[in-house]
Formats: C-alpha cells, sequence, structure tokens
C-alpha cells in the first residue's frame, strides 16, 4: 500500500499554531481512513528563544541555532520536508535550510506566490502580522520581487499588544477588535487582499473587515504540505 510522505513540523511558536495547522491538514485531507492522513514528526518546542526579544527588543538570544538543531533531528527522525507555522520565523529559514539536505515548505514564498496570482502585478496587499515581520521586511522582499505593493497598519503596539495578549488569554473580544480595526484601516487604503501572516492572528482569522479578501498562510502551508507529501506517496514499509 502507497502512503504520504511524512513531513517535520517545527513548532511550539506558539503551541496554538501547531494544533491549528494540524487540525486543518485533518480537516482538508479526503481521507477513507486513518492512512490517508499526512504522517508527521513534530517538534513541539515552546523554548525556542523568543522571536520578538531577538527582532524588536534586541534582548534575546538568536533563535536560529535551535531551529536548525530541530531541523536536524526531524530530519533524522524521517522527515522528507520540513513546514513550520510561525510567519516570523522564517527570518531564520536560511539557518535551517542549510543545516539539512530536506526542503523548507517556506510559508512566506508560498503567500507572494499567492498573492502575485491573484493580483498581478502592481497589486497591493495589506499585512495583518507581527511587528517583527515588518521589521524584517520579510514579506515585502518576496512581494516586492513580484511586483506588488506593501501596506501595513500604523499602530504597531496595538498589533504587538494583541499578539501578546493571544498568547496569554487566547481569541478574545478585546484582541478580535484591534484585528478588525487594522484589516478596515488596510481596506480603506486599498489592501483589498489581505495576509494573515502571524498565527496569533489565524486563531481568530475570521474577524477581519467584511468585503475583504483575506488569506491565511497557515491555510497556504497546509495546502502546500499535502500536495508534497501525496506528490511522494511510497510503498508502506513491512
Amino acid at each position: 500500500m502507497k502512503v504520504p510522505q511524512t513531513i517535520g513540523i517545527l513548532g511550539g511558536m506558539g503551541p496554538e499554531a501547531n494544533i491549528l495547522l494540524q487540525r486543518k491538514l485533518v480537516e482538508a485531507v479526503p481521507a477513507r481512513d486513518d492512512c490517508d492522513h499526512i504522517p508527521l514528526q513534530i517538534d513541539m518546542n515552546p523554548q525556542v528563544p523568543s522571536r520578538i526579544a531577538h527582532l524588536i527588543e534586541g534582548t534575546g538570544a538568536d533563535p536560529g541555532p535551535t531551529l536548525a538543531a530541530m531541523a536536524r533531528r526531524l530530519q533524522t527522525a524521517g522527515a522528507v520536508a520540513l513546514a513550520m507555522p510561525c510567519n516570523t520565523a522564517h527570518h531564520y529559514a536560511e539557518a535551517i535550510t542549510t543545516a539539512v539536505d530536506i526542503p523548507l515548505l517556506n510559508m512566506v514564498e508560498l503567500a507572494a506566490d499567492h498573492a502575485a496570482e491573484t493580483l498581478g502585478s502592481g497589486g497591493c496587499v495589506g499585512m495583518l502580522a507581527s511587528p517583527a515581520v515588518r521589521g524584517t521586511r520579510l514579506f515585502e522582499t518576496a512581494l516586492e520581487a513580484r511586483g506588488l505593493f506593501v501596506i501595513w497598519p500604523k499602530d504597531d503596539d496595538a498589533m504587538l499588544t494583541a499578539i501578546r495578549a493571544i498568547k496569554v488569554e487566547g481569541p478574545t473580544t478585546a484582541v478580535r477588535q484591534i484585528l478588525w480595526a487594522a484589516s478596515q484601516e488596510l481596506a480603506a487604503a486599498g489592501g483589498m487582499l489581505q495576509l494573515v501572516a502571524c498565527s496569533e492572528f489565524s486563531l481568530i482569522a475570521d474577524s477581519v473587515a467584511p468585503n475583504v479578501s483575506a488569506v491565511d498562510t497557515v491555510d497556504l502551508l497546509a495546502r502546500k504540505i499535502i500536495k508534497f507529501a501525496q506528490a511522494g506517496l511510497q510503498e508502506e514499509a513491512v
């Protein structure tokens, strides 16, 4: 019997992001039995150094070496590709890819490709993401290379407050209101295609403004994981 290939998940950033990705994968696979689902090796490591502390505050340790070690463990455990449901951590993608011989299914590149296919050159993309992502220009680099224009909400502090609150309290009414207001602001500025590019915001992705096209980068990653794993169907070991 042929089964999908195993994907390694670099997780714990935050823990809810892993659970969300797993749920999306289970829901998206048209399974007739357990064996139809995607095999995963998950390194759930909430001790990965804070991306916010390292990138925004300048006080934290570099997460790169920890992520590289996780990637090596996952490859050794049998993963044929890696995925990471944390947008900000993609700043350290090179540390991951240089540590292993298997590909990283890069969520930033997937999002940029989707935006380019949807809007075409000259389109405007609104970003609902962490200020740490904004500071690294992760998405700008990928989107501008495809001829797209990027806009952000003006209030970085509000976005960061919402992210931290979700990590502690979950998807409250207050954080939903922050995301809705940011989404409304982006829509008014021309960002009718919006990327939900923070895994905390993925938990409240239904709280965007009405009449905008919002795409959750975790959804794009889930689709790619399924496509990659099923494209390499292999004989099950006896």
